[in-house]
Order: structure tokens, then sequence, then C-alpha cells
């Protein structure tokens, strides 16, 4: 049987292709590989305002290796921040599981669960408030987090200063906010995150308020500390074209992981653009776009997708040796309204999604 659908969609080449799912794969990396960073299964947070009920995140699904860098796109209210903050331990998931560094984020205790947002976690927040202390120098910002988990003196000089060094800012260590820029200031942000030495880093609209040139540092500057520590990374933004060289960018819709794009070669920007797709940047830059199945068999197709091929809100399915077919219904509204190259009288028979399984 073909159903349920294998997990992963790719879009090459303007179709839409099936890769097979791996079952074993958690199997084959407990053997061969260090065990995920990050772990979430069958993911739920509600949150509940007066008498209303709000569903943030429904069912997501998510593995993160250890040291890996990656970006979390998607529309405003798609669940990007709820996700931040359950993996951050600021809010406890409603249901399913999610582990962090073999820690179960739902079984935690108040007191572990504020250990692990003190040890083993750094934030790095868009608004700078959030981020630091403003009448504290650099310095005295950055050796603040020591000084709470009770590092001596000499221990907290020694590491303010390699991690200031390490964002270019030791020259400017006794400078307050009001004597730096807004880079300079998310730099000194993402020195304090690191003062504990956190297992992982996240990074919520990073750039959000940032010039384009300064967000291009910052990116930067947070690609290399993923190298030089081996820190696991997250991050996250509404905005795709912001994401630049990172590994693997997943987008969120409706609370779900919808698509994965993931950098084959060099370089990740030409490949986030507004609808992240699947393109070839130039020589040696390849990037592939794959849509998330999830267990009981569903996928969510991006908009643009749906739109060209002119699918309304019903379609026919066709088993083929190689793949399935889906057709829109004739006389069927559309979802969206077609894109321009489409003819309102072409027959929306013609217009087809076709999804290919692809050769081992």
């Amino acid at each position: 049987m073909l159903f349920p659908l294998p997990s992963r969609v790719r879009v090459a080449a303007g179709r839409l292709a099936v890769r097979e799912r791996v079952r074993v794969r958690v199997v084959s990396q407990k053997s061969t590989m260090t065990e995920p960073l990050i772990v979430c299964e069958n993911l739920v947070k509600i949150y509940k305002v007066t008498e209303i009920e709000v569903v943030a995140l429904q069912g997501l699904d998510l593995t993160v290796e250890r040291g890996e860098l990656m970006g979390i796109v998607g529309a405003s209210g798609s669940g990007k921040s709820s996700l931040l903050n359950v993996l951050g331990g600021l809010d406890r998931p409603s249901a399913g599981r999610v582990m962090v560094n073999d820690q179960d984020l739902l079984k935690l205790s108040d007191h572990d669960l504020d250990r692990y947002r003190r040890t083993k976690v750094g934030f790095v927040w868009q608004q700078v408030a959030r981020n630091l202390v403003p009448y504290l120098s650099a310095r005295a910002n950055v050796e603040l987090p020591m000084t709470v988990a009770g590092l001596g003196l000499a221990r907290k000089h020694m590491r303010s200063r390699e991690l200031l060094e390490a964002v270019g800012l030791w020259e400017h260590r006794d400078h307050r906010l009001t004597q730096m820029s807004g880079g300079q200031q998310q730099r000194v942000a993402i020195a304090v995150a690191l003062a504990n030495q956190p297992d992982l880093l996240l990074a919520d609209e990073p750039t959000g308020e940032l010039d384009s040139i300064t967000a291009r540092q910052i990116l930067e500057l947070l690609r290399q500390m993923n190298e030089q520590y081996g820190l696991t990374t997250l991050i996250v933004t509404h905005d795709p074209n912001i994401v630049r060289a990172v590994n693997r960018v997943v987008t969120i819709r409706d609370g779900r992981i919808s698509s994965e794009t993931i950098r084959r070669v060099d370089d990740v920007e030409s490949a986030l653009t507004a609808g992240i797709t699947a393109a070839r940047a130039g020589p040696g830059h390849v990037f592939e776009e794959y849509l998330v199945v999830d267990e009981g068999g569903q996928l969510q197709l991006p908009h643009d997708k749906v739109e060209q091929a002119g699918i309304g809100d019903r379609v026919t399915l066709e088993v083929r040796e190689d793949g399935l077919l889906i057709k829109p219904v004739a006389g069927r509204q559309a979802i969206a309204t077609p894109l321009a190259g489409l003819q309102e009288d072409e027959p929306p028979a013609k217009r087809t999604a076709w999804w290919k399984r692809g050769k081992k």
C-alpha cells in the first residue's frame, strides 16, 4: 500500500517528487551517531485567554541534531514563538513529547525547569530590553548570568573576555547601551546568551530591529558561534529573506512543520525566497525543499503550488507505478486565485500537481 504517504516531498524542476521515508532512521542513529539534541513528537501547545482556547502548536514533529544551525520561518501566528518558548522552558507543552538533551521538558519539576533555563539554554531576543541591563557595561552584562550561577571573579573575568573578543567587542567592554549601536548591542546579547555555556541557543527575531547590512553581520556572527562552540542554534523569524547561512530552514504553518529547505552546498540565501522554493542560486548553490507528511498521511501544500495547479477544495487522486497524480476537480471553487500564467478557460484537469517517487 502507498498510504500513509512518505514523509518528505521534494520540490524540484517545477514538480513535486516523493522521497521514501526510512522509518528505521532513528534506530540507525542510535547505533552509529549521537542522539539528536531536540526531539519533538506530536507537540501540542494550547493557550487559554479568558474563556477562549488558542491552539498554537497542533501535533508538531521536529528533530534537531547536535550542533545544527537551523532557521524557523512562518507567518505571524504560525506557532514559531510558541515552539521557541516550549524549547526554552518558558512554557510547558500541553501534550506530546519534547526532549532536549535527553530531558523530557513535560515531566520536569518547576525547580528543574528553572535550572534548565539558566544552565542549558541561551536566549537572544529582538528587543534589547529583554537581552541587556541598560545601566550596566557590556562586560557587566556578560558577567551577570555567571554571578547568578555562582562563578568566582577570576573565572567570570576570563569567560567574559573570551566572549567579548569572540563577538568583536572587547574594546567596548566598558561601554553602556547608550554608547553602542543596535548591532553592537545584539553582539553583547549573544555573548550574554553564551555566558553559562548552554547546549542550545534560541534567537527570536534577532535582526528584527536592524538594518539589512547589520542583520547580515549578526547572522554571520551566529554562524561563527555555532562553528566555534559547536552550539545548536535555532533562529526564528517571520521573514524568510532574513534567515541566511543556515544548513536547514523549516517552515511552520498552522502549528505544524509544513516544509523544510536544505542547503546542499555553500549558501542558503537565495533559496529563502518569499515562498521558500527550491532553487539553484548559481554554480554550486543547490537547495531542495521537502514537504512534511505526518503519520496520518496529511501534508500542507504550499499556497503558491495550490494556486499554480488551480486546486480548489476537492481533488482526485490517481495511483501510478512511479507515484501519485493529483488533479483538481472541475467546477470546484479554487482556494485562491490562480497565478497569472494560468488561463481562465484552461480545463482544470490539465492543471496538475505531480508527485513522483524518488529513486533510491
